[in-house]
């Protein structure tokens, strides 16, 4: 296994310059990741803050023990319960079949940084994963996309939610899922990791019993060994220990907001576009109704000194809010503002492991924890990964291609622009021609009919529409005969395209794991975690 690193621009502006340090400043940001000597100032900082390390390894520990074990995750649990230790962090949705390829991408950033720091600063760096299991949008989690013959195919996981109730709490149904999960893998092809495979995930659906269950299964399979935690923002074991949390948050809900809202002043007066909507009046927080299963964002009704809902749907005082908070905080959950602060003010965090939309909405939120007194940790970028197949590595060099311009740009251009190379240049000149003949003698018989017969114009514009749709049709079929006659050469071209470019996106956000494990074994992320990965911003290719 081989990888190179190469440097590629990102679409987003406000993380491109991030990336190359141009907007790290204090204005957005209180550490610059890329100084090593930050992360000692972290450390100083979080050694005048206090956290319930007995009771976060606690409820982790309890968690945990559905999810396949090892020695080395009862380490890390022990680690965290040291008062030296400190964690990397990161997060995102519980994907079915853990999502696309970058939630994998995330999970190695954040093992692999723990390892370095660890080794850097001498003190226990402990790896955790946060679930984001109160999250409801399910239409996000609940598909894949497999190879078909000429693009990906989106393949949906036929349990139907029609409700908005938390990931956590979303059942899963095994049968459903089982039968769904054959039709994957044999869409996949048979090789001699598909049944181990199978077996895996068959494992993971009988021992779990919600959506988010099965995902955290599968992430533990792939690394128990590298003493991963896990925490599920929608378990209600967890709010338990953010009741002095959301009791802070509410009590200051006005000034939160206040300050984000001046720091969205600074992001856009600075030219960069805003990640986040902040709504009117925000409490930014959400009240789950467990009758209905439902998340509702609570605004502040100035008017009725009260927090609602969506269409007055719920209703609390102050204090019935801060009553809710501390004898039933399973009913409270937080949103885009407040969630990276409750992470914070929970765990110990050295650094926070973000893809590119992250990092540009945690910009937004440096006010917020300046106004609770904290600090932002460092924000580190998780590595981009794509995963070159030597099938399509040998496409490559055949076409002689460019790996970075086709990962900037894909295929498509390059394969049309060799169809053109190998077409009847004459053949279509004539056909362009005929076109443009076309076109001028209607544009003469329309001038000479519109003083005597203007009532069949009409009828001669239909009748040019046809006659050029006619020669488009033409076109249409001389240019297959020509993709049919270079068919081998062309099917390359997309074959390339769609392994690292599929409709135009990074691998990373349509691909799924599973394909890889079926094709190259439970293992070959061993592999991979082996490679010498450094968090400076490039793009990592592996070779497989």
């Amino acid at each position: 296994m081989e990888m190179i690193n190469l440097s590629l621009p990102v679409a987003n502006k406000f993380v491109t310059d991030y990336l190359e340090q141009k907007n790290s400043t204090k204005e957005f940001f209180h550490y610059s990741y890329l100084d090593n000597g930050c992360y000692e100032e972290r450390l100083k900082e979080l050694e005048t803050r206090s956290f319930m390390r007995n009771d976060l390894a606690n409820y982790i520990e309890a968690y945990m023990e559905i999810f396949p074990q090892s020695e080395k995750v009862r380490q890390s649990i022990d680690k965290l319960r040291q008062e030296n230790s400190v964690v990397v962090i990161g997060g995102q949705q519980a994907g079915v079949l853990t999502g696309p390829l970058y939630s994998i991408h995330k999970v190695i950033s954040i093992i692999l940084l723990a390892q370095q720091k660890e080794k850097e600063l001498g003190i226990p760096v402990v790896p955790v994963f946060w679930v984001a299991g109160e999250d409801h949008d399910y239409l996000e989690i609940n598909h894949i996309y497999t190879p078909g013959k000429e693009k990906m195919k989106k393949v949906v996981f036929p349990q139907r939610v029609l409700d908005k109730r938390m990931a956590s709490d979303i059942a899963l149904e095994k049968q459903v899922c089982l039968d769904w999960l054959e039709t994957v893998v044999e869409s996949y092809g048979e090789t001699e990791h598909s049944k181990p495979l199978m077996q895996l995930l068959q494992s993971a659906v009988h021992e779990s019993k919600t959506i988010v269950d099965f995902f955290s299964y599968m992430t533990m399979s792939l690394f128990k060994d590298y003493g991963l935690l896990l925490v599920d923002s929608g378990d209600k074991e967890i709010r338990k220990l953010e009741k002095e949390i959301f009791l802070k948050q509410i009590n200051e809900f006005q000034k939160l907001a206040d300050a984000v809202s001046e720091q969205q002043k600074l992001v856009r007066d600075s030219g960069y576009s805003l990640v986040i909507e902040m709504a009117e009046n925000p409490a930014n927080l959400f009240y789950y109704d467990e009758m209905e299963q439902e998340r509702v964002l609570l605004q502040y009704d100035k008017a009725e000194g009260r927090f609602i809902g969506k269409d007055k749907t719920v209703s609390f005082t102050f204090e019935e809010l801060r009553e809710m908070a501390s004898e039933f905080p399973q009913k409270l959950s937080n949103n885009v503002v407040t969630r990276p602060i409750t992470q914070d003010l929970l765990f110990p965090t050295l650094a926070f492991i973000g893809g590119p939309g992250e990092i540009a909405y945690w910009a937004e939120l440096k006010g917020a924890f300046e106004h609770l007194g904290i600090k932002m940790p460092p924000i580190v970028p998780r590595l981009n990964i794509t995963l070159l197949e030597r099938s399509v590595e040998a496409d490559i060099t055949e076409l002689e291609l460019s790996m970075k311009d086709i990962l900037i740009n894909g295929t498509s251009e390059k394969c049309e622009q060799f169809l053109q190379s190998v077409s009847n240049e004459k053949i279509a000149q004539l056909l362009n021609e005929l076109k443009g003949v076309i076109e001028t003698k209607y544009d003469l018989l329309e001038q000479e009919m519109t003083s005597e017969y203007k009532g069949l114009l009409p009828l001669m514009e239909k009748n040019e529409d046809f006659l050029r749709s006619q020669i488009e049709f033409l076109q249409n079929k001389v240019n297959d005969s020509v993709k049919l006659k270079h068919e081998v050469i062309v099917n390359k071209f997309s074959r390339i395209e769609q392994n690292l470019k599929p409709e135009g996106s990074p691998q990373e956000r349509v691909w799924n794991i599973t394909y890889f494990l079926n094709k190259y074994g439970l293992d070959f992320l061993e592999d991979v975690m082996k490679l010498p990965m450094d968090f400076d911003g490039t793009h990592k290719v592996i070779k497989l």
